[in-house]
């Protein structure tokens, strides 16, 4: 760790590299996740400079260990308004030469120039909320509101000047980790869905039933495929959707690890999984990053903008005209996700089974997305079900 303040000064950005680099990416797991390959596009690029990420406890485990950063400014926000202030104290105190503002919002805004840096980069007015825009030096190209956000975090290194690289995560787990994490699946036979059933919005969430129902199915070998075994994924909050889906199985055997994990050890439990589904959520983006094809399923929010990476093509979208209508809550039951089958979604998932065997036959690695021809931003089209 290279921890000692250095006095930040002028430099040219376009001839030289910085020496204390400040991420401003505070929430979202999944945004968290897909903006670790432009952190890795800038430790390429700068391999002696200090990179720290000012981030909120909630994504704190994504990054925590990680090994192209060197440190982690972390945002307390339950105790806000009170940890504020000391937060950005510390950001001025670290004398950073260079802030990345990836939030677009105006508390990251505040903490960017609060950080005294004389080089500060962010999203251009079209694509920033609460003035942000006013609070750095500089702004990257304006971004289509429909493109890939990994490939918008991708425009940053593109604007800083960055060598083109792979899309990476670098997502890991030290030995013992990995080995206590992985313990939680061993003993249950393989081949492993993994079922993602929560989201921060309600409208995101599929239907108990339904999820059943697409279990029930995967439950049986179809065709030379095997059956697939079930492990049930969630926060404590998502306990009861867990035990809901449960008693919808009836006698269908299933792991229920809703409530009973970390963070990070689904970065060895999705490794230890043949296909995902579920709805757009933090743990969606997690899986595609660590190599699993994930089956995403979209109500409220569109795969335009964040679908898993390299898993674009198994998006599903029930077609209604309100999609995406970006509301946490829906005012007429959830209509888009009633409109995407079981049966759709099971003959997505072994889609994807098909997919991740190819991909292992072909000696792709565990990264998704290297060399992917979504490496222009777009998506591929969501398969609808009327």
């Amino acid at each position: 760790m290279r921890d000692n303040p250095m006095t930040a000064q002028a430099r040219d950005p376009a001839t030289s590299a910085p020496e204390r680099v400040l991420i401003i990416l505070l929430g979202a797991i999944g945004d968290v996740v897909r903006a670790l390959p432009l952190l890795g596009r800038m430790r390429r690029a700068w391999p002696h400079a200090h990179i720290a990420w000012a981030v909120e406890p909630k994504s704190k485990p994504m990054l925590e260990g990680h090994p192209w950063l060197d440190q982690l400014i972390v945002y307390d926000r339950r105790r806000a308004p009170w940890s504020f202030a000391p937060l950005l104290w510390r950001v001025r105190a670290e004398r950073f030469d260079l802030v990345v503002d990836l939030q677009r919002h105006l508390k990251s805004g505040v903490i960017s120039i609060a950080s005294g840096a004389p080089d500060r980069i962010g999203f251009a007015a079209p694509n920033t909320k609460e003035f942000n825009h006013y609070f750095s030096t500089r702004q990257i190209a304006p971004q289509p509101n429909l493109r890939l956000k990994l490939a918008q975090y991708q425009a940053f290194a593109d604007a800083l000047g960055l060598a083109p690289a792979p899309i990476e995560f670098a997502l890991g787990l030290g030995a013992e980790e990995d080995a206590r994490a992985r313990a939680i699946v061993a003993g249950v036979r393989r081949p492993l869905v993994g079922v993602i059933l929560g989201s921060s919005w309600p409208s995101r969430v599929y239907f108990p039933a339904a999820v059943a129902a697409v279990i029930g199915d995967l439950a049986r070998a179809h065709e030379g495929a095997p059956a697939l075994f079930p492990v049930l994924i969630g926060g404590a909050e998502d306990a009861a959707l867990g035990a809901e889906v449960m008693r919808e199985l009836g006698g269908i055997e299933a792991l229920d690890l809703t409530g009973r994990t970390r963070l990070r050890d689904l970065i060895a439990i999705f490794s230890e999984c043949a296909v995902a589904f579920g709805p757009d959520s933090g743990p969606m983006h997690i899986a595609a990053a660590v190599g699993c094809p994930v089956v995403s399923l979209w109500g409220a929010t569109a795969p335009e903008r964040s679908a898993p990476w390299g898993f674009a093509e198994l998006a599903l979208r029930g077609a209604i005209p309100c999609h995406p209508c970006y509301l946490r809550e829906c005012p007429i039951g959830r209509e888009c996700m009633r409109r995407i089958t079981p049966a759709a979604v099971v003959a997505m998932v072994r889609q994807g089974v098909a997919m991740g065997a190819a991909r292992m036959d072909a000696g792709h690695g565990t990264e998704a997305g290297a060399g992917s021809p979504q490496g222009s931003g777009a998506a591929a089209p969501p398969a609808e079900v009327a």
